[in-house]
């Protein structure tokens, strides 16, 4: 029986065994946290990651755990709403998506229908590899050394296992500095998520939980990523300098930040020439991270997975899996990379004017007229969770 070594229990790691597990392989999942990563931010499941999950019969554990957003909406300085988008009503549609999940709970939901079918083991990562004629010797940081037939690295964009195997590999960087927090719900919050641009190349949103709290971020344009690795009171610093006079829920974020963990991120993508070498190779947003400016990271992330377990499947040997696996993906991970032009710069505008001229246009947009020409055209143009024609492996 082949046994394979994933890196990583997020998403793409744990629908990997999933799918490798069902098909008699055994895996082991290695986790560099002490236990299962139960944080994060909204995240939104589509086209193509809806097909996986329904094969997996998770949907509707999935739609149960979902966030309860009801919808989008742009924001002036008071608070008013300038413009909305309900929900979508179909596997792609929508800025707010018809299934909205936290990051950590579908991570849970994962965790729980594989924990019985793999093995994991948490607070380990891998130290190095070394690959034979038929296996992979892999050494862990806590000193254990394990052989497996194939390694896949599922970790994030800024991987460190990856860089083991492809250390030439570093992040695109698209121009945006992004921080998640969490903060206390009041009164006041709605259901909706709530986008407001103060200015100055920044924006502010909240989004709705299950948790009975929210979830907020706080992003600004900045010509170099160094802000993101800076340590964390200098970055609260920084925050606090940039956003001071921003108005809205602004001061209610920042003192959130004071009191409670946040997360910072230099947006970027990963654009690797090949996603495997040898015996190992690499998944997610390890191989063709998007970006969350997509929103396309999960669905990639659940169809990788699945494109790679079926192919190991259904090819004579690994080095045939893995091309089939990167011919059948690269299309569609390309599609999602593939931003709106001008895209993060026109969503955060740094004057008044177009702060006034991105209202304006949104409204219009969210216009009943605007909104069925829309749904006419999708027909014609496809959501990009949709460009892939999903196999179905034995």
């Amino acid at each position: 029986m082949p046994g394979v070594l994933v890196t990583g229990a997020s998403v793409a790691g744990p629908a990997l065994a999933y799918w490798l597990a069902r098909g008699g392989w055994e895996v082991t999942v290695v986790e560099r946290f002490d236990g299962l990563r139960d944080t994060g931010q909204n995240i939104d499941i589509r086209g193509a990651g809806r097909h996986v999950i329904r094969r997996m019969g998770l949907e509707e554990e999935v739609k149960a755990a979902g966030t309860g957003e009801t919808g989008t909406e742009i924001v002036d300085d008071d608070g008013r709403c300038v413009a909305y988008l309900p929900k979508g009503q179909d596997d792609s549609g929508g800025m707010t998506a018809e299934v909205e999940i936290l990051r950590g709970d579908l991570a849970r939901l994962l965790y729980r229908r594989t924990a019985h079918s793999a093995r994991y083991v948490f607070g380990d990562e891998i130290a190095g590899l070394v690959e034979r004629s038929s296996h992979v010797d892999v050494d862990f940081s806590s000193g254990a050394r394990e052989s497996f037939d194939l390694v896949v690295v599922a970790e994030g964009m800024t991987s460190r296992t990856r860089r083991l195997v492809f250390p030439d590999a570093v992040p695109r960087y698209l121009g945006l500095c992004l921080v998640y927090t969490t903060v206390p719900r009041i009164a006041a919050d709605t259901d909706r998520w709530r986008w407001y641009h103060p200015g100055g190349g920044r924006a502010v949103t909240l989004r709705p939980d299950n948790h009975g709290t929210i979830r907020a971020t706080l992003s600004f344009l900045s010509d170099a990523p160094g802000p993101a690795n800076l340590p964390a009171a200098e970055q609260e610093r920084l925050l606090r300098r940039i956003f001071q006079d921003a108005g809205w829920e602004t001061p209610r974020v920042l003192d959130a930040i004071d009191a409670s963990p946040f997360y910072f991120e230099a947006v970027g993508q990963i654009r690797l020439p090949s996603w495997s070498k040898g015996r190992v190779a690499v998944v997610g947003d390890a191989a063709y991270c998007a970006s969350p400016l997509s929103g396309m990271g999960t669905t990639l992330a659940l169809t990788g997975a699945y494109v790679l377990a079926g192919e190991l499947f259904a090819a004579a040997g690994h080095r045939t899996a893995f091309a089939r696996y990167e011919a059948l993906m690269r299309p569609y991970a390309h599609s999602a990379q593939n931003l709106v032009p001008g895209f993060p710069r026109i969503a955060h505008p740094r004057s008044r004017l177009g702060v006034r001229s991105l209202r304006a246009a949104t409204r219009l947009a969210t216009s009943p007229a605007v909104r069925k020409a829309v749904r006419q055209a999708s027909a014609l143009f496809p959501h990009p969770a949709e460009k892939i024609d999903l196999p179905h492996y034995a």
